[in-house]
């Protein structure tokens, strides 16, 4: 039999026509989510004897068709003959028995994001999958006839809210609007983690989508529109980027951008869904990123973050037309100290050439990037960040934990004193570097002598920044199947707030020393609620600016600041004057110590 081809990366596709019976559920080693015994699943259990007539088109990388299934639902030979696409094209599947603009011609869509900012780059290249078969995009959710979900599984709760707003969907289906019910799509990592939870529980889905699977978003649709039955693709791709598709920007007017530029991680960290719900990493080439970033600029972009979820292990090995082989500075070495579960391969253009040679595209132009890991801060990319002014001196550092016994446990791949010695040692080559970072409280089997050295690490650093939770356990983790959850709900609770406490003392402290300086801000508009003006200095701060009545200014702009207030999470300050970037460093030049521990540039040819 011939499997349908959705999304890319396998020369093969495994096609699941799968029945909702205990022995498939069992095939496919699935566990309930927690919130299973909610009232949000309790009606997919009432249906327990309709299920084992209900039927759902489900493509994974797990299970692929048996025997009993072509048995037992044989295909129609309109399937049978359906034939593979480029797994480079831009446009939807062209597929002979079934054409695009069947079902999604004209037709209004609506999509609401949750979580990280990778949903929102991916909601952005699904737009602009869409919008090429033909539908369009609706403001107002009772217009919509396909509405969206883009979903996050890093924490229970996220998910939770996923679950609440189905069950509101699901009365707009039945009660508010039965003569016109729309379809209800899940994509992002919830659809990838729970896969055909999704569709059994209470009809509440109509169809499911993964993060590598958005080119086959139409097709999933049309599939569904033609039969009563739940559909999914969930397949996880080993070289998907979506290097091809232009995004559709959420927001035309937006000043600053996120641009992905690898997807999937190999970290494996104990703690982490993110390699089971995004995959392997697998990164863009760097023309189709530098290419990007020069059409931003000439639309007047004025700040690009580069996106990924380990974004500094970044390795292209494509053959570039643009940049020469030679000289490329090497980059690919691991920070001191750090090591990691898997084996590293050698070889491409690593993430010091990929930033360096997007900060050269616009010398106005703010370059940031998220989410690295701290292993991967050699030399070189240090050096790229203290010589190019207009790449942002604000590294995010993701320190999850300060003890090392718990790093352990973490799979983290570094000691507290490695972490200590990176901090320092980047501090030395870039003086007024500020650090962001994540911290996560009450891991399985957290001491409280393991809380406490997270507590003096976060005093040890001084973070400028930082996002803490408490630790919720995801099912498919290293420390799912190897450790337990016994970290009491109200334990980690109060070692949450004492260490979001000891980061507010000494944010603010160090905040505080910039009374009475000046800074650079980019101008991004009004507040939503009080309508002050506001921007974002080089290091992450948010600040609120007090203007010249007589000052013009549009978002983008550049200003001279001069701050003269400060809390733990911004900083108040006076616009002196509108200025270039460029400028601003030429009269201002940032802290550098060229003899220090980097001796001398990387040439990047």
């Amino acid at each position: 039999g011939s499997g349908i081809r959705f999304g890319t990366g396998y020369s093969c596709l495994q096609q699941a026509w799968s029945s909702n019976t205990t022995s498939n559920q069992e095939s496919h080693g699935e566990v309930s989510p927690k919130s299973e015994g909610r009232s949000l699943n309790r009606g997919a259990e009432k249906e327990g004897k309709q299920r084992s007539k209900r039927r759902h088109l489900v493509f994974n990388n797990r299970t692929g068709p048996s025997l009993q299934h072509f048995l037992a639902q044989p295909l129609g030979d309109n399937m049978a003959n359906a034939y593979s696409v480029s797994a480079n094209s831009a446009e939807p599947e062209n597929v002979p028995y079934m054409s695009v603009s069947d079902w999604g011609e004209g037709r209004k869509y609506y999509v609401e994001v949750y979580g990280c900012q990778m949903n929102v780059n991916d909601t952005e290249i699904l737009m602009s999958v869409l919008n090429k078969a033909g539908y369009k995009r609706t403001m107002a959710l009772d217009d919509a006839d396909v509405i969206f979900l883009m979903t996050c599984a890093i924490r229970e709760k996220a998910e939770d809210r996923i679950w609440s707003r189905l069950s509101y969907l699901k009365s707009l289906k039945t009660k508010a609007r039965p003569d016109r019910a729309p379809m209800v799509g899940v994509l992002g990592c919830m659809a990838e983690r729970l896969k055909e939870k999704l569709l059994e529980s209470d009809r509440l889905v109509d169809v499911v989508c993964g993060p590598d699977a958005y080119r086959s978003l139409p097709r999933l649709l049309s599939l569904r529109a033609m039969s009563a039955d739940g559909v999914a693709n969930v397949m996880l791709s080993a070289d998907e980027t979506y290097a091809d598709i232009t995004p559709v920007r959420l927001d035309d007017n937006k000043i600053s951008v996120h641009l992905s530029v690898m997807r999937g991680c190999n970290n494996m960290c104990s703690f982490c869904i993110v390699p089971f719900t995004r995959g392997t990493e697998r990164s863009r080439d760097i023309d189709s990123i530098v290419a990007e970033v020069r059409r931003l600029s000439l639309q007047g972009v004025r700040e690009v973050t580069l996106l990924g979820q380990n974004v500094n292990s970044y390795r292209d090995t494509s053959e570039s037309t643009e940049f020469a082989d030679d000289g490329l500075g090497g980059g690919s070495g691991l920070s001191r100290g750090f090591s990691t579960i898997y084996k590293r391969k050698e070889g491409g253009r690593r993430f010091a050439e990929l930033l360096h040679r997007v900060a050269q595209v616009d010398p106005e132009l703010r370059v940031r990037f998220t989410s690295p890991h701290p292993k991967d801060f050699p030399d070189e990319l240090l050096q790229v960040i203290r010589d190019n002014p207009n790449v942002c001196r604000s590294i995010h550092l993701p320190l999850q934990s300060g003890s090392t016994s718990c790093l352990q446990r973490m799979r983290r791949g570094y000691s507290r004193e490695a972490f200590l010695e990176l901090v320092h040692h980047i501090r030395s080559v870039i003086p007024d570097v500020s650090f962001s970072t994540d911290v996560i409280a009450g891991f399985c089997g957290e001491t409280e002598e393991e809380h406490r050295d997270t507590v003096d690490m976060m005093r040890a650093v001084g973070f400028d920044t930082a996002f803490m939770f408490a630790y919720s356990m995801r099912e498919r983790t290293h420390a799912h199947r190897k450790y337990k959850d016994d970290v009491p709900q109200d334990v980690k609770g109060r070692r949450l707030a004492e260490i979001i406490e000891t980061f507010h003392e000494t944010a603010r402290e160090k905040n505080q020393r910039l009374i009475g300086t000046h800074g650079l801000v980019l101008y991004e508009g009004l507040t939503k609620k009080r309508g002050r003006p506001f921007g974002s200095d080089d290091y992450g701060h948010k600040v609120f600016l007090d203007m010249p009545p007589t000052l013009q200014l549009k978002p983008g702009d550049y200003v001279k600041v001069h701050i003269e207030a400060a809390t733990s999470a911004s900083l108040s300050a006076v616009v002196v004057e509108k200025i270039t970037l460029t400028r601003y460093y030429n009269e201002n030049p940032q802290a550098n110590i060229y003899g220090g521990p980097i001796a001398s540039k990387v040439s990047f040819s």
